[in-house]
């Protein structure tokens, strides 16, 4: 019996490796947010100054909490052009191929594998106007913790920082480590977007420790904000997935 149960196991784990099944869950990833996005009465705050400030600069950073991530490209204009950075390993790949049917470019990387290669591409984006959406908390963890990295491409390249997190009312969450957002359609919804946050070329590391607190804090107020209105709990942060070895870039191409 047990031998059986370890081929099903192995069997299902190939499966959901397979560029087939990821283009599957992807498509029904992409089309249920737009049914919930479509069908949820939402109230907007800070997306106005967001486009504003991004038609002046031509290009911004965005960061979203991975728990936070599904529904924001529902509200992408498509008038610029984004870049995403997302993961190498499996769920990173789902997390593309649902982006990419919303028009979004990615690029692929993170603190664990690519980091450097990601971070050349990121910088290259944001100095040809091309703006770039981060999870500061991706793709491992702790959840709602701001990282450093988009403080160093705003210092390098000038763009500014913009926080965007949502709630929606009747919301189940997720037993994972990002406590994602289940949201349902035919709902009230909330969007809240900070205020931009421009880093100082001359910044210090300490000054920048002090915007990435800033930012978080921001984003997390935000999201607290917007789960109580609808009386969902509180989620802490400090969440950390489960260690695990992600695939290299070589592995990913195989």
């Amino acid at each position: 019996m047990k031998i059986w149960l370890k081929k099903l196991k192995n069997f299902f784990k190939a499966v959901s490796k397979h560029p087939r099944f990821i283009n599957i869950l992807s498509f029904i990833m992409y089309h249920y947010s737009r049914w919930v996005g479509n069908t949820t009465k939402w109230d907007i705050f800070g997306v106005n100054q967001f486009y504003q400030t991004w038609n002046q600069e031509k290009a911004v950073i965005l960061v979203i909490w991975h728990g936070r991530a599904m529904m924001i490209p529902y509200f992408w204009n498509r008038q610029h052009p984004l870049k995403a950075l997302v993961s190498l390993h499996k769920d990173g790949r789902i997390i593309a191929g649902f982006l990419e049917k919303y028009g979004f470019k990615t690029i692929g990387g993170s603190s664990s594998n690519g980091a450097n290669s990601a971070a050349l591409a990121l910088l290259h984006s944001l100095r040809d106007n091309t703006a770039v959406a981060i999870i500061p908390d991706g793709p491992r963890g702790p959840r709602m913790k701001m990282s450093i990295s988009p403080l160093y491409f705003a210092r390098k390249s000038g763009k500014p920082i913009f926080g965007a997190t949502y709630s929606i009312e009747h919301s189940l969450t997720a037993k994972s480590w990002d406590a994602m957002l289940l949201p349902p359609p035919f709902c009230r919804g909330i969007l809240h977007v900070t205020k931009p946050y421009y880093i100082p070329a001359d910044a210090t590391d300490e000054d920048l420790e002090k915007y990435r607190q800033e930012i978080e804090d921001d984003m997390n107020t935000l999201t607290y904000k917007a789960d109580r209105r609808f009386g969902l709990p509180k989620i802490e942060p400090g969440i950390c997935a489960k260690s695990k070895k992600y695939p290299t870039k070589e592995e990913t191409n195989k």
